[in-house]
């Protein structure tokens, strides 16, 4: 592993899960010490290592990360996280709050980052506290500034915002890692680009010297001739049919969550649901599997009999299986093994009086970690120690181990890399063929129009449209996304 940072420059990182991006961001960012590795770091020609736990020493030398998973107190305030640590006092030992604040909004104000600086953190979206997150870093003076995932949880304002902002820290000599499984943001924002596969450095070009096609041939180590799988599934008649939905909260009881919304779901079919950041999209399927809000209008239908879900297991009773968009918080016991995260939900199966049959259940998951190939080198590893597409394999395995007549994907491939893209839309294939029918909602435009059979479209809890695939462009999509919201503006 070995390939040059410039000063001022920003320099992307790509590579499939497990290809050595998160060690290596680890080692830079002083959580692995200097005991773990061989080789040399250098940071303006001079060599760094960091102590055991010297996280601080590495951001006093100058270097800062700011992870996907966020590290934020969501009890405190902007200002508070901002200088968590290193709060300016007075008197000795009291804290300058007018100084904290006064530093924050000027900070806020350089970068162009519209964050209330007094908000309590827990009641800003994800994307705002990503955004706390950088500023946290900004304000730690860093010269080198990696960023894990950046726009993972951003819409595409705070895309460009966060595009903006690292221009501006490059017109002032900071030097930018951007790790990234949207390798379109590479053409974006990168000057140079960084290879990396199976824990080795593949190659470092400038951005403009490649493409898309020739980044996936250097992660995979072969040409990848098609982003989508092609299928040929004979699709049947409605299986599971949601008529008039509403669905209040359960927190605010004047809360709407859902309302009016309507769409079948047939046997052996993909419905993608699209819908901007905020539409109803996750409220909805996780209403559906009876974990969000209350129903208080409609019905729902499976195989021509109404049911009633009011939990998690009531859907399991009706062989209906979630893959949440949260699957490290919601999806995961992270520090239990991938074995007991694969079986947890269908250990009926395995239990019988008094006794829980080790063999069958150790049989059954290693069936499914190895269709999914899951690399790992047992199944006793906890699963908090597999990357992110290995996590999203485990929980995607834990519910096809159910047999689920329906199984709903939320967000499936966020944050994972082209590679384990590709493998999830082949098993989604190959369930669909199975006569498995799969509700599938994607952030990425793109592959929504390239797995789906058809397309619903939602807008501020309401459900706009439903769109054959045949029909559906990006255009129509955006159109029936905003309708809602236009409506209601033309009503007023």
């Amino acid at each position: 592993m070995s390939f040059n940072v410039k000063r001022g420059e920003i320099h992307g990182i790509c590579g499939e899960n497990g290809a050595g991006k998160s060690t290596l961001m680890k080692i830079l960012s002083g959580v692995y010490p200097h005991e773990t590795y061989t080789g040399k770091i250098m940071l303006d020609g001079k060599m760094i290592s960091f102590e055991k736990g010297a996280i601080r020493q590495a951001i006093e030398s100058g270097i800062s990360i700011v992870y996907q998973e966020l590290a934020l107190n969501p009890f405190s305030t902007v200002g508070e996280n901002i200088f968590l640590g290193r709060e300016p006092v007075r008197f000795g030992d009291v804290i300058n709050w007018n100084d904290l604040y006064g530093r924050t909004k000027e900070l806020l104000k350089t970068y162009g980052l519209e964050i209330p600086f007094g908000e309590t953190v827990g009641n800003l979206g994800v994307g705002k506290q990503q955004m706390v997150e950088i500023a946290k870093s900004l304000s730690e003076e860093a010269k080198v500034l990696i960023l894990d995932e950046p726009t993972s949880a951003l819409n595409e304002f705070e895309v460009n915002t966060l595009h903006a902002i690292l221009r501006t820290l490059k017109e002032k000599g900071v030097t930018c890692v951007y790790i990234s499984h949207k390798l379109e943001e590479f053409f974006q924002i990168t000057d140079t680009v960084t290879v990396l596969r199976d824990g080795q450095h593949v190659a470092t070009l400038p951005t403009a010297e490649t493409d898309t096609d020739k980044l996936i041939a250097m992660m995979v180590g072969r040409e990848m001739t098609e982003r989508f799988p092609s299928r040929k599934v004979e699709i049947g008649e409605p299986v599971f049919t949601v008529k008039d939905y509403k669905v209040m909260s359960t927190e605010f009881m004047d809360k709407t969550l859902l309302q009016d919304v309507s769409f079948d779901l047939k046997k052996g079919e993909i419905l993608g649901i699209a819908g901007l950041m905020g539409s109803g999209r996750t409220e909805l399927v996780t209403s559906l599997f009876g974990e969000m809000g209350k129903q208080v209008a409609g019905t729902i239908t499976l195989n021509g009999k109404e049911i009633n879900i009011n939990s998690a297991r009531d859907a399991m009773n009706h062989n209906i299986g979630l893959v949440p968009e949260d699957r490290k918080t919601l999806g995961l016991i992270l520090e239990q093994s991938i074995l007991k995260n694969i079986s947890l939900p269908s250990m009926d199966r395995f239990s019988g009086f008094m006794h829980i049959d080790k063999n069958k259940e150790l049989d059954e998951s290693r069936k499914f970690a190895k269709s999914l190939r899951i690399k790992t080198p047992n199944l006793l590893v906890p699963a908090e120690k597999l990357s992110g597409g290995n996590q999203q394999k485990v929980v995607i395995s834990k519910w096809l181990m159910t047999n689920p007549d329906v199984l709903i994907l939320d967000d499936p491939t966020r944050g994972i890399d082209v590679g384990a893209k590709y493998e999830i839309y082949k098993l989604m294939n190959d369930l669909v063929e199975r006569g498995v029918s799969i509700i599938m909602i994607s952030s990425e435009l793109e592959e929504v129009l390239g797995m789906s059979d058809r397309i619903m479209v939602m807008c501020e809890g309401h459900s706009t449209g439903i769109l054959d695939i045949k029909e559906a462009t990006q255009e129509k999509i955006m159109a029936l996304a905003t309708a809602a919201a236009q409506d209601e503006k033309e009503t007023s």
